[in-house]
């Protein structure tokens, strides 16, 4: 089985990194886990007059490495084949396109991520991903303490 996991660096994502690592080791068949961190571009389009589009892509990229670092981290840990790929566009568009072009046989991905606000606004990334996926798609919560 291969197991697409998007990550955005927030503990909801890396909880989703760790659940699809221990589903795969558990399961008889040979499993792979892809990650994949996506950043969406469209709102820095405005710069582009004031910055060089290449300095954004190096900007992008590199903070795609540190919300990546948490999940080798932890698949570290596992023995479980596992690749990164890191992309630039529309977040929810981008994913579905990975799982299809990778071939992937399940979406594993945080309930909640970095997005906050605009979640309300817009819609959450992980929602239209599940509405929209060819393959199952498991949402992984990230569980808080009650307050009393």
């Amino acid at each position: 089985m291969k197991i697409l996991v998007p990550v955005d660096g927030s503990k909801c994502s890396l909880k989703a990194v760790k659940y699809a690592a221990e589903l795969a080791t558990g399961l008889r068949s040979k499993s792979s886990i892809v990650v994949i961190n996506v950043h969406d571009d469209s709102a820095l389009y405005q710069m582009g007059s004031y910055v060089d589009p290449t300095t954004i892509e190096e900007y992008l990229i590199q903070t795609s490495q540190r919300e990546l670092k948490g999940a080798q981290k932890i698949l570290s840990q596992y023995k479980i084949p596992h690749n990164f790929i890191i992309e630039i566009g529309y977040v929810a568009e981008t994913i579905l396109q990975i799982a299809t072009k990778e071939k992937c046989d399940m979406i594993i991905m945080g309930s909640k991520g970095r997005s906050g606000i605009a979640d309300v606004l817009l819609g959450s990334v992980s929602q239209r991903v599940s509405s929209r996926a060819k393959q199952p798609v498991l949402l992984v919560k990230e569980i808080g303490r009650a307050h009393v």
